[in-house]
């Protein structure tokens, strides 16, 4: 097999719910990876942060209502966070996995902001669910002190939804290319990157995250990356999913994905990112491919014997 520039996308299965989780999870998701970086490929490394950016911000926010003297972190600054201590935790493991097969690829973890458009229609309409349900009290208290916007769900209380908008630019990217080309493996935009919009010269942190696999897709482009690879909790793409007509994929063309978006077959907030980020990576450039797996079947699905590939 050819050498190729990979950019896998880690789902948040590869991760954990919570640090202990975490401290497991990338152990396995760090033979996944280097499954393919010992086939010879070089191999830039994004992740989500769900759970981890929820945790970060709720911890936060109960520190800043214990103590009257402290303000509120910014939900910018806790992205910042989970950037570093995911990086910091995966890139151990990979250095660890690595050594164990005589590899001595250096691993590194890059802070990534990624500008995003102040206008994007996505700030008018939070979407993106984070942090733990809470009670009325605690959603009112938010509300009034710091501006959050909840959702309620009769079951489980209310939720905290912030804009999710789309990446405009990856503003690490010559540092990370240059990584890339000094043949390190990169950990970076993790959690779709920490999000900011441009003031006159300057980057300001906003309220939002940003989606992991769009951010991801467009660092893929920006780096010439041949492939794509999505690792998630399943292992193809399935149409009418868990119903008693489902279809599993095996390939889909650019085309075939952007019908079946367009029928609303993968529930948004879900597969429709995934298949929206690939179909826009591979049909940007003659050549280029996706693949969307589980995490242990990494290096099957590079090799074709499993996942969904869009071609």
């Amino acid at each position: 097999m050819d050498k190729m520039r990979i950019v896998v996308a880690l789902g948040g299965n590869a991760l954990g719910k919570n640090l202990p989780e975490q401290y497991l999870a990338v152990k396995e998701t760090a033979k996944a990876i280097a499954d393919l970086i010992e086939c010879g490929h070089e191999v830039i490394i994004t992740h989500g942060n769900g759970p981890q950016v929820g945790m970060i911000d709720s911890a936060m926010s109960l520190f800043a209502r214990e103590d009257s003297l402290q303000s509120k972190t910014p939900l910018s600054m806790c992205v910042a966070m989970s950037q570093a201590y995911i990086g910091y935790d995966m890139q151990n493991s990979l250095r660890r996995e690595l050594r164990g097969r005589s590899i001595t690829t250096p691993v590194s973890t890059v802070l990534t902001q990624v500008r995003v458009d102040k206008s994007d229609k996505a700030f008018l309409n939070p979407s993106k669910p984070i942090g733990k349900y809470m009670s009325k009290e605690e959603a009112d208290f938010a509300s009034d002190n710091y501006g959050h916007i909840f959702v309620k769900d009769s079951l489980k209380g209310y939720r905290r939804v912030v804009p999710s908008p789309k990446p405009q630019e990856i503003i690490e990217l010559a540092v990370i290319r240059s990584l890339v080309e000094d043949e390190n493996v990169v950990v970076c935009c993790g959690g779709g990157g920490i999000p900011v919009y441009a003031n006159g010269e300057h980057l300001r942190g906003v309220s939002a995250v940003i989606d992991k696999d769009y951010a991801s897709a467009l660092l893929a482009k920006e780096l010439d990356a041949d492939m794509f690879i999505i690792l998630t909790a399943v292992e193809k793409v399935a149409l009418n999913y868990k119903k008693e007509n489902e279809q599993l994929l095996d390939k889909m063309s650019t085309e075939e994905a952007f019908e079946y978006l367009k029928q609303g077959h993968f529930s948004v907030g879900s597969m429709y990112e995934k298949v929206d980020a690939c179909a826009q990576f591979v049909s940007s450039k003659k050549g280029r491919v996706a693949l969307i797996t589980e995490l242990h079947k990494a290096k099957d699905g590079l090799l074709g014997l499993t996942g969904t590939r869009i071609e």
